[in-house]
């Protein structure tokens, strides 16, 4: 078990750090760079959450999460990858992939829902379409969340309870239970075959969410070639005299209850 990082120190780094990536987008809109970063890894290893603090204080317009639902009936009639190809980023853009073309060498693979051609296929594509990425300029990340068989069955059981949470939990998820050495064998053999020196996979320990997550994200940002750009000056004008505007009467809106303010009174009632 990995012992966990204080708060403190993990709250102080994860500001610097994000404060960090908000320079790296800066330099990816000014420099038209495309930068993919995709997580993998098994259920429940921290993926989700990293994900957040990155994008944080991301521009969305800038920074896209990408987490594609199941495939439908006609994405499995279309060449395997068609369907990431669209989400992939223009110039100036950084794409998230919460889970990615991976889910073929993973889920699909231990739950039976492509056939061993398709698999097969998939191991021996994916390196070709990954240096036909990188090689069109691509920045391309891969990382993998790594994550205990003991620590998994915890976040599992706290996210039954959790009712803000429980939408976390699938039942694919609590098969991976039972499945722990079929998933071990899928990522091995994803690794042999598509750890390539163009796009290596970088594996992440995730025991411990607070590390895992300053890790990545700093691991994130020395793979990026960016440089602080100077921003250009804003100034707030000052604002003009009024010209004679009249608000129409409150009660013509429909103002929504002050909630807040019952919530405050029932507070100090207590």
């Amino acid at each position: 078990m990995t012992k966990r990082m204080p708060k403190k120190v993990y709250e102080r780094e994860l500001k610097r750090l994000q404060a960090e990536l908000v320079d790296m987008q800066a330099w990816v809109q000014q420099s038209g760079a495309r930068v993919v970063v995709i997580f993998e890894g098994r259920d429940a290893a921290g993926k989700g959450s990293t994900i957040k603090r990155v994008s944080e204080y991301m521009n969305p317009r800038v920074t896209r999460i990408v987490a594609l639902p199941m495939p439908s009936v006609r994405d499995r009639t279309r060449w395997y990858f068609q369907r990431y190809v669209p989400h992939l980023p223009a110039a100036g853009e950084i794409v998230l992939m919460d889970r990615s073309w991976y889910n073929r060498a993973g889920v699909e693979r231990v739950m039976g829902y492509c056939s061993n051609e398709e698999y097969h296929r998939f191991l021996h594509q994916a390196p070709t379409f990954e240096r036909m990425l990188v090689e069109d300029g691509i920045i391309l990340l891969k990382y993998w969340f790594s994550v205990s068989d003991v620590v998994q069955e915890e976040r599992f059981r706290s996210r039954l309870e959790d009712p803000m949470r429980r939408w976390k939990l699938s039942p694919n998820d609590v098969l991976s239970i039972t499945k722990w050495e079929d998933y071990s064998r899928a990522k091995d053999a994803m690794f042999a075959n598509t750890d390539i020196s163009e796009a290596p996979w970088y594996e992440i320990e995730s025991d411990d969410k607070r590390r895992s997550r300053i890790n990545m994200i700093a691991h994130l940002l020395s793979k990026i070639p960016y440089e602080k750009v100077e921003r250009e000056p804003i100034e707030i004008p000052p604002r003009p005299e009024s010209g004679g505007y009249e608000r129409p009467p409150r009660e013509w809106a429909n103002v929504v209850p002050d909630h807040a303010g019952e919530v405050i009174a029932e507070a100090k009632a207590e």
